[in-house]
């Protein structure tokens, strides 16, 4: 079989399977990810799937343009929340 070659100066493309899930999160924090998916011209599942492998090698996923906005984002749509209350999160009674 013929190997495939790639355009120069581009990495192969890793081949991957996704799937659909269903994942119940902070509404205020959802509706930051997708303004913010939305400014980097991505799908929402993009930008999570970029976040966390990036996480998982320890590194920040965004330079410090991409913070600020991500900080005018908090405060528009009033997400106070910060990475220390991650653990104590407590779901309102409907």
């Amino acid at each position: 079989m013929a190997e495939r070659r790639q355009p120069m100066g581009r990495e192969p493309r890793p081949g991957i399977e996704r799937v659909q899930t269903g994942v119940r999160i902070e509404r205020r924090l959802l509706k930051v990810l997708k303004a913010l998916a939305e400014l980097k011209d991505m799908t929402l599942g993009d930008l999570i799937e970029g976040v966390m492998l990036h996480n998982f090698e320890g590194r920040c996923p965004f330079e410090k343009d991409t913070l600020r906005r991500i900080a005018e984002l908090k405060r528009i749509y009033g997400l106070e929340l910060g990475a220390e209350a991650s653990h104590r999160l407590e779901e309102k009674a409907r």
